[in-house]
């Protein structure tokens, strides 16, 4: 069933520090953080829209929630679990800095019907987290990743791709940690450069190099094929469409069909692949594939029907729901 979350952004509010790509008013599309009575008419207006509020989340975002101020953040809890419960949502998803969880906090947040915490690792590698004024480490993550395990929250991660100073090889480093982690739910976050950010500093001066759009696409695919092998849910890939981002945004790698391109290039590898072992028949390969994936497979706007065509090889996608999602095989 699918799960849904109503989303409360905290924007920038109690951060210990501003990393190098971070412009959350950008991000949030709002500088004004909301007041406990804000957040209860949001929450009552969405229980009296949505049907389905027992598989939804009330879900506070876009800041270092655990990070705001002791009073501020119990009011925000206080008011959200008024509508948890039966008949009500499901629960409360934070989204935090690793090095922002202790005991203490996990159990103020379990007292108050927090169900899922997310931490913003961004990368694995200690270079790159402090060439990019994280102010966090490695050491932190796997720290708090125990804890929140420890005490039965659904744990998310969140990396980027792309950040300054990070290689290829320090990317599938984090793929391999976060796979080690065993988080329930991922979320991809391709490098995007904001004005008034650091990262728009170095960019602008020359000493930040991004890497190619081919190469982060290369990289986000492989993420999601080795997350969805490892049965690590990714529920976000490439960062939401907002005009703000699009507005704001000086460089970098956002795509409003981010996911979708990516999930083209997993299956135009894979057909590939299959194209090398496999005869045509009748001068078309006739491949298998999950049928909630045809699309996926047949490419975003057809591109990879039209990428086969311009190499003169004809391929046809059938539905078989025993082949995998991300898997091809043969048409039985």
């Amino acid at each position: 069933m699918k799960h849904s979350n109503i989303s409360i952004f905290i924007a920038h509010v109690g951060c210990p520090n501003m990393c190098s790509f971070c412009n959350q008013h950008t991000i949030s599309g709002t500088e004004k953080v909301p007041s406990a009575k804000e957040v209860r008419q949001i929450c009552e207006k969405a229980l009296n829209e949505i049907r389905d509020s027992e598989n939804t989340e009330i879900a506070f975002f876009g800041g270092s929630f655990t990070a705001i101020s002791r009073d501020y953040m119990i009011q925000l809890l206080e008011t959200a679990y008024e509508f948890i419960g039966e008949g009500k949502f499901k629960g409360i998803r934070v989204s935090t800095r690793p090095d922002c969880i202790d005991r203490e906090i996990l159990g103020l947040l379990k007292k108050y019907g927090v169900t899922a915490i997310e931490l913003g690792a961004q990368s694995m590698n200690d270079e790159v987290l402090t060439s990019n004024n994280r102010g966090h480490t490695s050491a932190d993550v796997f720290n708090a990743c125990r804890l929140i395990r420890e005490y039965g929250f659904e744990l998310g991660l969140q990396m980027m791709v792309g950040l300054y100073k990070s290689t290829v090889e320090n990317e599938f480093e984090t793929i391999d940690d976060i796979i080690k982690i065993r988080p329930d739910t991922v979320r991809i976050y391709p490098v995007v450069i904001l004005k008034g950010t650091k990262l728009a500093e170095l960019l602008e001066s020359g000493e930040y190099k991004p890497f190619e759009y081919e190469t982060v696409f290369d990289i986000c695919a492989i993420a999601l094929m080795r997350f969805q092998c490892e049965g690590i849910k990714v529920i976000k890939c490439g960062l939401h469409a907002s005009e703000f981002v699009e507005r704001d945004m000086v460089g970098g790698f956002y795509h409003p069909a981010f996911r979708e391109i990516c999930e083209s290039l997993i299956y135009r590898r894979r057909t590939e692949e299959f194209i090398a072992h496999h005869e045509p028949q009748n001068n078309i390969y006739r491949i298998a594939v999950n049928p909630s994936c045809i699309s996926k497979a047949v490419g975003q706007k057809k591109s990879n029907i039209e990428y086969f065509r311009s190499k003169g090889v004809k391929v046809k996608f059938t539905g078989d729901s025993n082949i995998p999602i991300y898997e091809v095989g043969e048409v039985k």
